[in-house]
């Protein structure tokens, strides 16, 4: 790891300041500082919503109070407030739906803020209406469940505080009874200082879909020259703080920095989005009780920081807790009427145990393949922990909805490869590159006396997982969810994230029965294997990639994108869409892939785009 340790600083919503360079920094003695109007002014570098991105219309949010700055009847200063994160919703269910927004103020004083939802834009058929109060305690984020709604209806809402409006946002409850059609977008890693979030902006621009699914890695918490930033400062987007995130503080104000991009405010002000963390909002590799970017000995309790991490994702998201007093538990369903049930699943943070490592495995003597098999195949190894398993037989079991689409993070489809790729992909200077592989296989065509020991050998190696983080490295946990589907005889399809490329995989059980499928989103900015195996060709390694593995059916290997999910009683389709920059602000966009599987067929097909 890279790290730019730095003492704490106070958070910016309560009292920062900027150095030369733009970092935060805390008052000198004497100094009052920028008050927290201009450092959030300087924060967004006047990238806010547009009133045309408002889905609804109404104020942007930005006007001046009236009498703003002055003292009430009183002698008591009226704050000066803003919402300059713009607004979001979440979580919707048939009658309600969680609504966020941010309030800032040149005072360290509670705010009052009302909110409102209508059937119009000009809030003239206003159907639930409160207030809440913002305070220091929360990063003066706000989140109300709006309730009394009706189900499948499009709302518009807004917040106020001493007269100064939000932007006004649209959002929609979930459908009740009979359905015939659901639809979603599906993203996952958003990487602020790898590019643009023009993935994004593209949805929000298209908004042919009922809610946005996000399966993780909605931030990352690298330092400013960690992963994926070489470009940053050239875009623009160098990360804040500059040192690896690590407390409360660190991890708000890198939640603001993101919900600072105009493009992720433009997706929130148009539609509800359900979203589940990944890794990246603690640390990379997460697991139950550590992380392989967390190194105790210099960055403290692992406990205390994955606690910092989670309140600030919940202060910064539109999610529904549960319960309360368990913070952690983010496992959530939400029912499309009888067409379709979203389990939205924790592969995190609640049961996953460490991942293994094939270095451990590897010594003077080669590889113990035994001892590898029997740890990655041990049969009580946990991914999602016994009481989330139990919860999701449950959900299972009491659903009737045609379609069970599980909303995770890691890929469940069995992705190995020969050993010898493996060893490649890890280290250029061991094992076979792609070409080289390709050239072997192709000899075995055609001239199969020709090959060599050494060939044959390649050919011979067994195949092993890829990424032993995703469900590969979690065999025993995999088969269970597999066998409460088809014992069960559920329609499943389970929707995956993080591994920055897009895959289309049938799910089959150890015995080879067909189980459901896997659609896979790209990244909105992360890069994938276009920048890991940058001497291959993307269309070299993609076919090579289906050809290989027995249930992938289609990859893209090199493209931004995200999904669209299409669910009828009869079918589930999926759409990978990409742009084809995220380097540039002016970028195109295009269907890449469509794929189906049909009701009780449990197996996928590829369509024209």
């Amino acid at each position: 790891m890279t790290h730019d340790k730095k003492t704490p600083l106070t958070h910016w919503l309560t009292s920062p300041g900027l150095d030369a360079g733009g970092d935060l920094r805390a008052p000198r003695a004497g100094e009052h500082g920028p008050s927290r109007r201009q450092f959030v002014r300087a924060l967004v570098l006047g990238m806010t919503v547009s009133g045309a991105l408002a889905a609804c219309g109404g104020s942007d949010g930005d006007d001046e109070p009236a009498g703003g700055g002055d003292t009430g009847g009183g002698g008591t200063p009226v704050p000066e407030v803003a919402f300059h994160f713009g607004v979001a919703s979440g979580d919707p269910l048939a009658d309600r739906v969680m609504l966020w927004t941010q309030v800032s103020s040149d005072q360290d004083v509670d705010l009052p803020v009302g909110w409102q939802v209508a059937e119009d834009e000009s809030f003239t058929r206003i159907v639930s209406e409160g207030s809440v109060i913002a305070t220091a305690a929360s990063g003066y984020t706000v989140k109300v469940d709006a309730q009394g709604l009706s189900a499948g209806r499009d709302y518009c809402y807004r917040f106020t505080s001493h007269g100064v409006q939000s932007i006004v946002g649209r959002t929609r409850t979930l459908p009740a009874g009979s359905v015939q059609q659901a639809r979603l977008a599906v993203f996952s890693c958003s990487n602020y200082p790898a590019g643009y979030f023009n993935v994004y902006a593209e949805a929000a621009r298209r908004r042919d879909f009922d809610v946005a699914v996000h399966l993780g890695d909605y931030i990352y918490e690298y330092s400013r020259d960690g992963y994926a930033s070489g470009e940053a400062e050239a875009l623009g987007r160098l990360s804040l703080p500059a040192h690896e995130i690590l407390t409360l503080v660190d991890y708000r104000e890198r939640h603001a920095q993101y919900r600072s991009d105009a493009d992720l405010q433009a997706l929130h002000a148009v539609v509800p989005m359900i979203a589940v963390w990944d890794d990246h909002e603690i640390s990379n590799d997460t697991w139950m009780a550590g992380a392989e970017n967390h190194d105790t000995a210099t960055e403290g309790d692992f406990a205390l920081r994955r606690a910092a991490a989670i309140q600030a994702y919940h202060e910064w998201m539109p999610t529904r807790l549960p319960d309360a007093a368990q913070p952690d538990r983010i496992y959530r369903s939400f029912a499309f009427g009888d067409l379709l049930a979203l389990h939205m699943l924790d592969t995190r943070v609640v049961g996953r145990e460490q991942q293994l490592d094939y270095a451990d495995y590897i010594g003077a003597g080669g590889i113990d393949a035994q001892a590898f098999v029997a740890d990655v195949g041990r049969a009580d190894r946990q991914l999602m922990g016994t009481a989330q398993t139990r919860w999701l037989q449950q959900q299972m079991t009491a659903s009737t909805a045609t379609w069970q689409v599980l909303g995770q993070q890691v890929l469940m489809a069995r992705m190995q490869v020969p050993a010898p790729l493996l060893m490649n992909f890890t280290d250029p200077t061991t094992g076979v590159s792609v070409t080289a592989y390709a050239a072997i296989v192709a000899k075995a065509q055609s001239n199969p006396g020709a090959l060599t020991p050494a060939e044959l050998a390649v050919l011979q190696a067994p195949s092993i997982p890829y990424n032993l983080d995703a469900w590969d490295g979690y065999q025993a946990a995999r088969e269970t969810v597999l066998g409460m589907a088809r014992a069960l005889d559920k329609n499943l399809v389970v929707l995956a994230g993080d591994t920055h490329n897009a895959w289309a995989s049938d799910l089959r059980d150890l015995a080879g029965n067909a189980v459901g499928v896997e659609f896979a989103t790209s990244s909105v900015s992360s890069p994938g294997f276009e920048q890991y195996l940058a001497s291959v060709p993307p269309q070299q390694l993609a076919p090579m990639l289906v050809q290989l593995i027995e249930t992938l059916r289609y990859c893209d290997t090199s493209r931004r994108g995200y999904m669209r999910v299409v669910a009828s009683p009869e079918q589930c389709r999926a759409e990978w869409i990409y742009v084809d920059t995220v380097t540039r602000r002016t970028f195109t966009a295009s269907v890449g892939q469509v794929a189906t599987t049909q009701a009780g067929s449990h197996v996928l097909s590829l369509a024209a785009a």
